[in-house]
């Protein structure tokens, strides 16, 4: 089942310090601009993939095309992807050793989460971790 307590999210909002934004994106308004900035701002890293940008740098980060080119330990993955997509933003994250994969507001995939889960991490759906952060008062990363 997907974290949906509050205990549950801020839990693992406080554990995470590493966390991979799929479809992050250069435009201003875009909503995954604004989120990246605000985790960064909270003293996440955050690492943006989108193959459309690859090479380019948004919030100063270098874009990767893939998460199989970050080579470095990811805790979470951000997911801003329609839902029919995040199968396979999640088989990339389950791939590359993330320790939990988050699925923006309404992105909901049932069979997707389930295989996260089967292969042991940690699913969030149809949040924001941005707005849960200020709704949960997670505190600052520290660096």
């Amino acid at each position: 089942m997907p974290l949906t307590s509050p205990d549950e999210i801020k839990a693992l909002l406080e554990e995470t310090r590493t966390i991979a934004m799929i479809g992050a994106s250069d435009r201003p308004d875009r909503p995954s601009y604004g989120v990246m900035k605000t985790l960064q701002d909270h003293g996440y890293r955050v690492i943006p993939v989108n193959p459309q940008i690859t090479g380019e740098h948004v919030h100063g980060e270098y874009v990767w095309r893939e998460l199989s080119q970050i080579g470095e330990p990811i805790d979470m993955v951000d997911i801003f992807r329609r839902p029919a997509a995040a199968g396979e933003a999640v088989d990339e994250a389950i791939r590359a050793g993330a320790k939990s994969v988050w699925m923006q507001l309404g992105v909901i995939n049932e069979e997707a989460a389930a295989r996260a889960e089967a292969a042991g991490l940690k699913v969030v759906m149809d949040h924001c971790p941005a707005i849960e952060i200020r709704r949960l008062g997670v505190a600052p990363v520290a660096g």
